[in-house]
């Protein structure tokens, strides 16, 4: 079993490791909250810096908010980098499993590359409900020999594990995804506020659509969480904003436009100015309840209001 360092242990970083602590690994953790008891009740090995995470293991994983910490759990003093040995027989693998910029990204792969270890992006998608279930889809940027060592480990954390291409190219799909995912939600959303305001009632229409070409995962969670009210992350707004602000950036870059993104965007900033950041990004729908004049009712069909 390798030894697996695991930096990052928030709502998705906790059972993430804990999959792979229970799979028999070692593991070697890290976070600036404090590494959970409960962690280390399984097993865990609590180290006080990133630094000392790298010197113990031969995979060092990362699950961080953005791109800016993950530089700097990489290469700030006491940093994972001063950690690596500089033997070259000793070859170790950084996983960053972080939504990050793709761009941010291959400059991390080529600082890491030239000390002589490798890098792969694995970015996730599934939010707290499929780390807590082993159930992520794990979307890799990596070369052929590094995912062949890494797929194995993965696989104790997520049940769709899918090497992307070369490292960095993980990133580029998750962005991919985010931009699916938020339009989608908003999808959701301004169609569970037409049917109640219509006089539908839009549990039974979201029930309807579950089993026809609409349904989706999102149709299917975010669109319970939309009918109850039910905003606790999850995923949060400010997270689902920093990866829509990722997209927008590389789509400048390379010259491509994402309307539909560039709108979902406008939404979420006006979550931010109702003080729902920190709630789950299903929270959307309260932005376009505002702009309907109408509050969902899922427990009954309400009149048609002019």
């Amino acid at each position: 079993m390798k030894n697996i360092g695991f930096i990052g242990l928030g709502i998705m970083g906790k059972p993430m490791v804990s999959h792979l602590i229970r799979g028999g690994h070692p593991a070697y953790l890290h976070s600036r909250s404090g590494v959970p008891d409960e962690l280390t009740a399984l097993g865990g090995i609590a180290c006080p810096t990133p630094k000392a995470v790298a010197e113990q293991t031969d995979i060092i994983i990362l699950m961080l908010p953005d791109t800016s910490d993950v530089e700097k759990v990489l290469f700030a003093e006491n940093g994972v980098m001063s950690g690596l040995s500089t033997d070259s027989a000793r070859s170790k693998i950084i996983i960053d499993m972080s939504t990050i910029s793709p761009i941010r990204t291959r400059d991390f792969v080529r600082r890491i590359n030239q000390s002589g270890h490798d890098y792969a992006d694995a970015p996730v998608s599934g939010g707290d409900i499929g780390a807590r279930n082993a159930a992520l889809t794990i979307m890799v940027g990596a070369t052929e020999p590094v995912f062949a060592r890494i797929e194995p480990i993965l696989a104790l954390m997520g049940k769709t594990v899918t090497r992307i291409g070369e490292p960095g190219t993980g990133q580029i799909c998750k962005a991919a995804n985010q931009i699916i995912s938020a339009l989608t939600l908003e999808a959701v959303a301004e169609a569970l506020v037409f049917a109640s305001k219509a006089g539908a009632d839009p549990n039974k229409v979201r029930q309807a659509l579950l089993g026809g070409f609409a349904a989706s995962r999102i149709l299917e969670v975010h669109g319970e969480r939309m009918l109850k009210h039910a905003f606790t992350p999850g995923f949060r707004v400010d997270l689902h904003m920093k990866d829509l602000g990722i997209a927008l950036d590389c789509a400048t870059e390379l010259g491509v436009s994402l309307p539909g993104t560039a709108l979902t965007q406008s939404l979420y900033n006006a979550c931010v100015a109702q003080e729902d950041t920190m709630l789950d990004s299903s929270v959307i729908v309260r932005i376009l309840e505002k702009l309907a004049g109408h509050t969902i009712n899922p427990s009954t069909a309400t009149s048609h209001e002019s």
